[in-house]
């Protein structure tokens, strides 16, 4: 009987939203009778909407299950001891047809003093933007705890937000506390901390399916709120093609993008945390632990912790989000892999494996 870990895949979640659109189906998925998805949970341990996973001897088991049984190894050995059987991180493609809700999520501190158990930190990664698309990230101004509730009386908290205007590859960092909403015709990637605690604060007066105005959060999501106000949300990074380009990095989640063209081989000796390969374009494939697995966008793999090294593979050019939980990122003492460690990738020759060899490996033959 197999009982060794090896890189999962799993089933996505179809979620039907007001504001949904089909961009979802174009990537390849069939959420048919749903009329639209305006999102899909690609990884997911939140309680009733648990991944289940789609390959090997663990298919049908959910992520949940799987964490109970393989702990450490999947999660990492530190990791699971800061966490435990709950898996901390949510992983959705998000296709906004129409304006979300303009909302907040809380902090740690503030869920789990209302007795939840995480807050919501997350970020965006844009896929696709149409012309004119719109978020909202923050305020543009500052303003007063007293100054936000009148301007929210009087149906005018719109004057009081920060506008930005997404592209293609764009990425947004969007700290718990900050204000925030999705507008018309984006599709996007959204990394965050397992939670799905929303404070909607303004839903533009639009009825539900069942032409009912949407319940609002005000009064809960007053003592959220961050205040400060938001010059330049944008993550501002260099793109490089067959490199890690960090994205974002957070005591909650550190994001890389990975743009490829050519195989290339990541060294996780290093890092005590499992590893989510998200693919947001064309197709590549993950292989490690004597398993590979394509993806194509929209689909995610989660290599566990045991996983020293991975190897990507492409179909032509695509482009993976690389998402972990550094556990250094959390401890006490606050260090940073990127101190210590050359995280960016080794890739060499034409695309066999058997080319692939390490600068000690090269070393040790010469």
């Amino acid at each position: 009987m197999e009982t060794a870990l090896y890189p999962l895949k799993f089933l996505p979640l179809y979620k039907n939203k007001i504001w949904g659109g089909n961009k979802i189906k174009s990537l390849g998925f069939d959420y048919d009778p749903l009329p639209n998805c305006g999102e899909l949970w690609a990884l997911s341990a939140v309680k009733d909407n648990e991944s289940v996973v789609a390959n090997g001897f663990l298919e049908g088991n959910t992520l949940n299950e799987a964490l109970e049984v393989y702990m450490g190894e999947l999660l990492g050995e530190k990791n699971y001891q800061h966490f435990g059987n709950d898996f901390p991180l949510l992983v959705k493609i998000i296709d906004a047809n129409d304006r979300l809700s303009i909302q907040v999520h809380p902090d740690n501190a503030l869920a789990r003093e209302r007795g939840m158990e995480n807050g919501k930190t997350e970020m965006w990664y844009i896929i696709e933007a149409e012309d004119g698309a719109e978020i909202v990230d923050g305020f543009s101004q500052e303003v007063t705890r007293d100054e936000y509730q009148r301007f929210l009386d009087l149906g005018h908290l719109e004057d009081l937000l920060h506008v930005e205007y997404p592209q293609q590859g764009d990425v947004f960092f969007i700290p718990a506390g900050r204000i925030h909403a999705l507008g018309k015709g984006l599709l996007l990637a959204e990394i965050q901390q397992s939670s799905d605690t929303t404070y909607r604060i303004y839903d533009y007066n639009r009825p539900d399916a069942n032409g009912k105005l949407r319940e609002l959060h005000t009064a809960e999501a007053l003592d959220a709120i961050d205040f400060t106000p938001t010059v330049d949300g944008r993550t501002h990074y260099n793109y490089r093609q067959n490199s890690t380009v960090p994205l974002a990095q957070c005591p909650y989640f550190t994001t890389n993008l990975i743009a490829i063209d050519k195989p290339m081989r990541k060294n996780f000796e290093h890092l005590d945390s499992f590893v989510i390969y998200l693919c947001t374009e064309g197709i590549s494939a993950v292989k490690t632990l004597d398993t590979i697995c394509p993806v194509h966008a929209g689909e995610c793999v989660l290599v566990p912790a045991v996983a020293d090294t991975v190897e990507l593979y492409c179909e032509g050019p695509a482009k993976l989000l690389e998402v972990y939980v550094d556990p250094d990122q959390w401890n006490e003492e606050g260090v940073n892999h990127y101190n210590d460690f050359d995280w960016t990738a080794r890739f060499i020759g034409s695309g066999n494996p058997d080319d692939y060899l390490d600068k000690e490996e090269q070393n040790e033959e010469n």
